[in-house]
């Protein structure tokens, strides 16, 4: 796990592992208060980061397909 105060991993899949092991570790209930804390934050930062990454892909979808999203599964 990254220590509480180093920016979040620049790769989207990196930080959505990073989040998951966090999420193990506080599940597991074996790490300190403070540990646990520090953990929490770091989470929390991770979570951001991949919101914001999906949010700017949403964006450039959108931009692609002229402001219209369509459904995936619907043929041209």
């Amino acid at each position: 796990m990254a220590k509480s105060g180093q920016s979040p991993q620049k790769n989207f899949e990196a930080a959505l592992a990073e989040l998951e092991q966090i999420v193990s570790q506080l599940e597991a209930g074996q790490l300190s208060l403070d540990d646990s804390l520090a953990a929490y934050k770091q989470g929390i930062e991770l979570l951001q980061f991949c919101q914001q990454t999906l949010q700017a892909a949403e964006q450039q979808v959108q931009v692609l397909e002229n402001g219209v999203l369509r459904n995936l599964t619907e043929e041209n």
